[in-house]
């Protein structure tokens, strides 16, 4: 989102759930908000849902039907022409990151091609996961001789600004999570592939 943002992209954040698994989910709605400030992204521009049928938590499956529908909603309501989500493992494989992967997947089976485009991010390994700024000379080689489709690599000029972000989210501002963002490849760099 840096990235984006730095070259004056126009950012939308469409986030399915309130995170409300564990009972706290206005406390990360409105941590949200704080985030997305964070990352130059104007609150009105933030859409959080708090469907019945989209409620988070592992075990809970959402239709990819129902959410490709609301995806294409979002689209023409703001004249989305290009759309970032998770790739099929979902980057920690939370169930419902993969459920938006597959609800996007199937909103292009049904959206006439070049209306718009979708990206997924690339979900690494553990080893590279976890190789914090290492990781950023194995992703441009990767996006490089990447063989199946289109990849590019982004490179946060603002890492800083990621874990000021992500400090926001306090309810879940744990050590742990400290140490991801600190270690995380994903904090430096992200790796996005043209979805078909």
């Amino acid at each position: 989102m840096n990235y984006l943002a730095s070259r004056g992209c126009n950012l939308h954040i469409l986030c399915m759930s309130t995170g409300n698994a564990d009972g706290m989910g206005n406390v990360r709605k409105e941590e949200l908000y704080l985030a997305s400030v964070m990352l130059k992204v104007p609150q009105k521009q933030v859409k959080i849902l708090d469907h019945p049928d989209l409620q988070d938590g592992f075990g809970k499956s959402w239709n990819s039907k129902l959410l490709s529908k609301i995806i294409k909603e979002e689209i023409a309501n703001c004249d989305i022409d290009l759309v970032v989500t998770f790739d099929n493992y979902g980057v920690s494989g939370h169930c419902n990151h993969c459920d938006v992967h597959q609800g996007v997947r199937k909103l292009l089976q049904y959206t006439s091609h070049g209306e718009v485009e979708a990206w997924e991010l690339i979900s690494t390994n553990i080893l590279r996961k976890y190789s914090g700024p290492v990781d950023i000379w194995l992703s441009i080689l990767s996006a490089k001789f990447h063989l199946r489709g289109v990849v590019h690599c982004l490179l946060n000029e603002h890492p800083r600004r990621s874990l000021a972000a992500m400090a926001q989210h306090k309810s879940q501002w744990v050590w742990f999570r400290k140490l991801f963002v600190c270690f995380s490849s994903y904090t430096y760099v992200n790796c996005l592939k043209k979805i078909n």
